[in-house]
């Protein structure tokens, strides 16, 4: 099977038809109709039910999708990463969740850029989900994740625990705005406060609910390193008897892509938390 096939089969599933997806790839539906038959000849399985409405997935499809989905990021990481760079330079490929990129991860590429100046590094962000399974593939060689999986071929690795606190601005408490941490922050934020498990207003990124409350006011569940700046500075305050919830965060890689140079950079890691010196606010002043 070729790259092409996964590309048209992913089209085809995405436009609904092989017509539509012979406009999208810019070829003739000939070509598509072959792609599809070699694709289905060399997986021993119908994909897809043609139809005049269109073409729609089998049950064999509907599993292949991952596997397509797969083989294409696996084949664009392979062009963008290759060749590697001249003079022997070892590359690392490191990822973390948008809510831990600024500043856990931006802190750990800048200290690496520093003190490891022969390694490469690639480093991206994304949802915690994406990142795992990258770094099962081998997209990645090391994630930031809240929730990781405990499959047999990963390291998990537990970097700090936070508290989820509920803070507001001082001046204008109301109203509660709820921030998606996960599902497990879900199942013990309904079972604490079921009177708040529907609010009018939610976020499913901190960073911009933090934003919202402090131009518009408001209270939510924050991690105590982001709002402890500004509660320090009196412009958040934190709700009186209101329960709070841990927040582990983890670093998973696979096991059996560990190297002398993935140590390395790990040590780097774990030395800058020790230090506790990362500014965990975002950076943003109200009074500014």
């Amino acid at each position: 099977m070729d790259i092409d096939q996964a590309r048209t089969f992913l089209e085809i599933v995405r436009c609904g038809s092989l017509v539509a997806a012979a406009e999208g790839l810019f070829v003739s539906q000939t070509a598509i109709s072959a792609r599809v038959q070699r694709l289905e000849q060399q997986l021993g399985c119908q994909l897809f039910v043609r139809s005049r409405n269109g073409a729609s997935l089998t049950r064999d499809g509907e599993a292949f999708i991952a596997y397509a989905q797969q083989l294409v990021h696996t084949w664009e990481a392979a062009r963008r990463d290759l060749p590697l760079p001249t003079g022997g330079a070892q590359v690392l490929r490191l990822g973390g969740e948008v809510s831990l990129g600024n500043p856990l991860l931006l802190d750990w590429v800048s200290a690496l850029h520093q003190a490891l100046p022969g390694l490469s590094i690639h480093c991206e962000v994304g949802d915690g989900q994406t990142l795992l399974h990258k770094v099962d593939t081998g997209l990645l060689d090391a994630a930031l994740v809240y929730e990781p999986r405990y499959d047999a071929g990963l390291q998990v690795e537990q970097l700090m625990e936070e508290k989820l606190v509920r803070i507001c601005r001082s001046d204008q408490p109301a109203p509660y705005i709820y921030i998606d941490w996960g599902e497990a922050f879900r199942c013990q934020h309904d079972a604490a406060l079921p009177e708040l498990a529907r609010p009018a207003l939610s976020f499913n990124l901190g960073p911009l609910a933090l934003q919202f409350i402090l131009e518009h006011g408001g209270s939510g569940y924050f991690r105590t390193r982001v709002v402890q700046a500004y509660l320090d500075r009196g412009i958040l305050q934190r709700v009186p008897q209101a329960p709070e919830f841990t927040y582990p965060t983890y670093l998973v890689y696979a096991r059996e892509r560990d190297s002398e140079w993935l140590q390395r950079a790990l040590a780097v890691l774990r030395g800058q938390l020790a230090e506790n010196r990362s500014d965990w606010s975002q950076r943003w002043d109200p009074l500014a």
